[in-house]
């Protein structure tokens, strides 16, 4: 897909504030526009009137209650769902204008990390993230010997990096759930994503392994320079790790603050709120 292809998919998007960037160029563009974005299912509203830029090398967290729409907005993001409302523009293209092809093609530059991990259980680690790799491939690969050795040089060098280089040989199984979103953060790396999402990437895990796993991300992130927006419940963590905190309530974005301005206070009453108006 060419470069002229992209600007005709992506729509025009009107001026809005966004947070200060980290690190990279201003005049760099933004890595995803969401531009008066709305999402309904069977009539319900599930996002609606959302505004928001991120910048190249951010890490955006993502909070908000259980339905507030986190789930959605990152489907939106990498093509999943197509938008009710506006528009969506990821690394200057809009997935909804795509065809298939064009879309998987957008796919390898944008990275997803899941709640549940998404590995091959009976795979060794070292294959499991091999198979991040397969979107540059041809054909099926069977076996960590079918993959070319400069791919599984990559491979143990990514494991490395996350601190498993010694359980690359050992079945996914076997590990921890810190070690196995470990395995599922290496395999992104295999794409040479420019975007990662990570959908409640610790929801399953303990508080010590979740800020172990978000640490070893947020430093991926600053040493390869790629975009994160990562959806988490724990206010703590966020404040932590995060460049940037985006809330969500009720599918509207009611915050947007770069995180040394962030109030844990203000963050907690926007779940509170969801709890009353649930009650």
């Amino acid at each position: 897909m060419t470069a002229t292809t992209r600007r005709r998919q992506v729509p025009e998007p009107r001026p809005m504030a966004t947070a200060p960037s980290t690190g990279m160029a201003e005049t760099a563009p933004p890595s995803v526009v969401l531009n008066g974005l709305g999402m309904s299912f069977s009539g319900k509203h599930v996002l609606r009137d959302v505004d928001m830029e991120v910048r190249p090398g951010q890490f955006v967290a993502l909070v908000g209650p259980s339905g507030a729409g986190k789930s959605t907005l990152l489907r939106l993001i990498n093509g999943s769902h197509r938008p009710t409302q506006g528009s969506v523009s990821v690394l200057g293209v809009n997935p909804a204008m795509c065809s298939r092809k064009d879309l998987q093609l957008l796919r390898t530059r944008v990275g997803f990390v899941f709640q549940q991990f998404g590995l091959v259980g009976r795979l060794s680690a070292l294959e499991n993230v091999l198979m991040g790799a397969l979107g540059s491939l041809k054909l099926p690969r069977y076996g960590i010997s079918t993959y070319p050795i400069a791919l599984r040089e990559r491979a143990v060098a990514n494991l490395e990096r996350v601190g498993l280089l010694d359980e690359r040989f050992q079945r996914c199984d076997t590990l921890s759930g810190g070690q196995q979103q470990r395995v599922a953060i290496a395999r992104t790396l295999m794409q040479e994503a420019e975007i990662v999402l990570a959908d409640e990437p610790v929801a399953s895990l303990d508080p010590s392994a979740s800020l172990s796993v978000l640490r070893t991300l947020k430093k991926l992130s600053a040493e390869d320079g790629f975009t994160v927006v990562c959806s988490l419940h724990q206010v703590d963590l966020a404040l932590q790790i995060s460049d940037r905190v985006v809330a969500v309530r009720g599918g509207s974005l009611i915050m947007d603050t770069p995180t040394a301005e962030a109030s844990e206070e203000a963050i907690r009453a926007i779940y509170q709120q969801a709890k009353d108006d649930r009650s």
